[in-house]
């Protein structure tokens, strides 16, 4: 908005006019240079204010992703928070990053290109450290990881690329997958030096460790999926699909857990005289007889009822009958 000046100030600036103070050639050329401005070729502006604001909620997102996964994860206090969004060329990027650094390439599939994910080798290592059952804090001097421990960071980058797959759902089905490990980021040439990216600067804190995570996506990755970014678009596609994407997000997590299902073939009573006498030949008499239902338990508790038999050669059990919670409560 252009400056609007008080009568007073008229008053003045026409007494400095007449009584030759200043010029008014002078105020044509002030007025001339403050709409001049300034642009460095050199650092292109391709992303709009609008597309870096989409960026920062989707990894505000990301970022919420990594609270769930390191607290699980690491059993410690995890805070994360998505603080700045900026664009600025290649070159300037990889400049900024420390040698040695923690530094993932995560393939972009399905789009052509890489991505980089630079973290903090302190942070790096708490976390390492933790893993490991230590107390997660780091205080020795940078430095490259082991083979043991570039292991460990290569399984947590894998899942890393997963949840960047969550957090950019609602824009683009990714398949990302990570590629390798580098510490030296004068090694990590993935585009021209003048190509322009957008930096996604994450604050992290795993106990009492405080780091960056670095988030460097090159503009000619994502520039097929550039008019997408909208936060009008990503708002009110989230909110389409976030409850039943949570939803599915939860079962697909329940699914994968491991239950430990046992069946009974049957019981039997015997004094503590017969169980030392026991030898090889002996029989013990069940409560069951062969064509009747065994008991199925899932963790310690009647679910199903099977019958024995063979399938493929081995012993098997076929469910015949799906417990109720009345007949669970009769069994009980």
């Amino acid at each position: 908005m252009a400056e609007i000046l008080s009568q007073s100030e008229i008053d003045a600036l026409i007494n400095a006019l007449k009584a030759g103070e200043i010029k008014a050639e002078e105020i044509k050329k002030e007025a001339y240079e403050k709409r001049i401005k300034v642009y460095d070729f050199r650092k292109p502006n391709k992303f709009s204010k609008e597309q870096l604001s989409t960026l920062h909620l989707i990894h505000e997102n990301f970022a919420r992703q990594l609270i769930t996964y390191f607290s699980a994860q690491l059993r410690t206090l995890v805070q994360v928070n998505a603080s700045s969004v900026d664009q600025m060329p290649y070159s300037e990027f990889i400049s900024s990053i420390p040698n040695p650094s923690i530094i993932g390439i995560i393939d972009f599939q399905p789009l052509r290109g890489a991505i980089i994910f630079a973290m903090d080798t302190f942070l790096a290592f708490s976390i390492v450290e933790r893993l490991l059952g230590g107390s997660g804090e780091y205080k020795d001097k940078p430095r490259e990881p082991t083979e043991i421990e570039s292991n460990i960071l290569q399984r947590v980058y894998s899942k890393l690329a997963k949840l960047i797959k969550e957090a950019w759902q609602d824009i683009l089905e990714l398949d990302p997958v990570f590629d390798k490990l580098e510490t030296n980021p004068q090694f990590v040439q993935l585009v021209s030096p003048n190509e322009a990216v957008a930096l996604i600067t994450i604050n992290a804190k795993v106990g009492q460790t405080d780091g960056m995570i670095n988030f460097c996506i090159p503009y000619i990755v994502i520039e097929p999926v550039m008019p997408k970014l909208s936060a009008k678009i990503w708002l009110s596609t989230s909110k389409r699909e976030g409850g039943g994407s949570f939803t599915q997000m939860i079962a697909k997590k329940l699914e994968r857990v491991s239950a430990e299902i046992r069946a009974e073939i049957g019981r039997a009573k015997i004094s503590v005289r017969d169980f030392l006498n026991l030898d090889v030949g002996d029989v013990i008499q069940l409560d069951k007889r062969v064509n009747e239902e065994i008991d199925i338990f899932v963790h310690d508790i009647l679910k199903y009822k099977g019958i024995m038999g063979k399938r493929n050669g081995r012993l098997a059990v076929r469910v015949t009958k799906v417990m109720s919670e009345r007949d669970e409560a009769n069994d009980g």
